[in-house]
């Protein structure tokens, strides 16, 4: 091959070229297939280098290399992906709860393969303009998302605070697309929400869903760094204001870290398995609840219902699993999610640095099953969360739609009553979780 400039793919991966490396320094069979893959991918820089039809400047070359690396991960799952110093600052910000963006929580929809919000996070630029969970964007900015990649969809949404971003999205169960002008801010993740803001003091909320009977009501919409503590706060308060019993929903939850899963489940259970992962060889590491992690002596025995619905995913999974097969609580709603994969990052060095989120276990509920919906799952399979025997509350596309714009209504801080009066609805699921918790001293 002719010579050429290469000094512009020093910005690959510190993998890619650790792989080169060893190919010189320990020659076999499988180091010779690693270098000629590798080396295939610097051949077609150097082409594109020499002979695209224009000329690429440092960043285009740098994301063309992130493109390529990118592109080849989307292939193996949705969940995997390369980042540069500006995504995995932004990642590491998002996990500690306050970073840049509109303030939503994205996925991937089975059906169409474009993104979905999952939920938008309370009180977000997102959440007041009236994106709703359920919403598939169709276009960011201009630019449809057919095809797009969804760590480009991420990259394009969040920006700078005080910038604007156009998203076009159709509702859950609609057909007409509506499209938002968003205005990014700094996104600072409020994990716990009780059951609507109180009329008196809109930056209160009441926690008791029905407090004559004690039965409190928490509401976890993501897993951080700081949800465990903020929860057990919480939960001491609401202890001392009398609870009898705790329903506690994770509708719309996205999931987040799991090690804040594991707290979480640990803070109601005494004994027993949480959650397990394996890895491709079938090793992997078991968490166990211990007695010292339990909120009080008395959340052990706390009469317990968990809300989950569809787009209950990932760590929210994993402690609705927790607490069911350890019978701790009963599940009401509809089926989970099914995100069971486990994605670790790795460092990958620079400076700033880099990394790589890569798929590398599956998690495995208490009862042995592992909970992931792979693309050619069939609804008879063993996915997700299943709510308990009698306490499946399935809600139709228009219902839905309905229960997401009325809580969004409850969250909203408002600073005038809105013009026109609330259409009164029901929360089936709710109901049916005041009534079991209600019949439970009797039983």
């Amino acid at each position: 091959m002719s010579r050429f400039n290469l000094a512009w793919l020093i910005a690959v991966p510190m993998a890619m070229l650790v792989a080169v490396g060893l190919s010189f320094t320990a020659p076999s069979k499988q180091n010779d297939k690693e270098y000629k893959m590798v080396r295939t991918m610097v051949d077609v820089l150097a082409e594109v280098d020499q002979h695209f039809v224009r000329p690429l400047d440092d960043d285009q070359k740098q994301k063309l290399v992130e493109d390529m690396i990118n592109g080849g991960l989307d292939k193996l799952d949705p969940y995997s992906q390369y980042m540069n110093p500006e995504e995995f600052r932004q990642f590491n910000a998002q996990t500690e709860g306050n970073f840049g963006g509109v303030g939503i929580n994205l996925g991937m929809d089975p059906r169409t393969g474009l993104p979905l919000v999952i939920s938008p996070m309370v009180g977000t630029p997102a959440h007041e303009a009236g994106i709703l969970a359920g919403d598939i964007i169709i276009k960011v900015e201009d630019r449809p998302t057919d095809g797009m990649r969804m760590s480009d969809v991420i990259r394009m949404i969040q920006g700078q605070e005080g910038t604007k971003i156009t998203l076009t999205v159709v509702h859950e169960g609609g057909k007409q697309a509506e499209t938002f002008t968003l205005t990014r801010a700094i996104i600072e993740v409020k994990t716990i929400l009780g059951l609507h803001r109180k009329e008196e003091n809109l930056k209160e909320f009441e926690w008791f869903a029905d407090r004559a009977a004690g039965i409190a009501y928490i509401r976890l919409i993501q897993f951080t760094e700081h949800t465990f503590d903020d929860l057990k706060k919480t939960i001491d308060r609401l202890q001392g204001e009398g609870m009898k019993s705790l329903i506690l929903d994770m509708r719309e939850n996205p999931g987040g870290l799991l090690s804040s899963s594991v707290s979480v489940s640990d803070l109601f259970l005494k004994e027993g398995k949480i959650v397990g992962t394996k890895d491709r060889h079938g090793t992997g590491k078991t968490w166990e609840a211990k007695s010292e992690g339990l909120s009080s002596e008395s959340s052990e025995k706390l009469p317990m219902v968990v809300l989950v619905n569809k787009n209950s995913a990932s760590a929210a999974e994993i402690v609705a699993a927790a607490l069911q097969d350890n019978h701790r609580a009963v599940v009401i709603g509809d089926r989970s999610f099914g995100k069971g994969s486990v994605q670790k990052v790795i460092r990958l060095g620079g400076d700033p640095p880099t990394a790589l989120k890569l798929t590398t276990d599956t998690y495995w509920r208490p009862s042995g099953v592992n909970m992931h919906r792979y693309p050619d799952a069939k609804d008879s399979d063993d996915w997700g969360v299943k709510p308990n025997s009698g306490f499946e509350i399935v809600m139709k596309d228009e219902e839905r739609l309905e229960y997401l714009r009325y809580k969004r209504n409850k969250d909203i801080v408002r600073k005038s009553k809105p013009k026109e009066p609330e259409k009164p609805f029901v929360d089936r699921a709710l109901v049916k979780a005041i009534e079991h918790l209600k019949a439970e001293p009797r039983k």
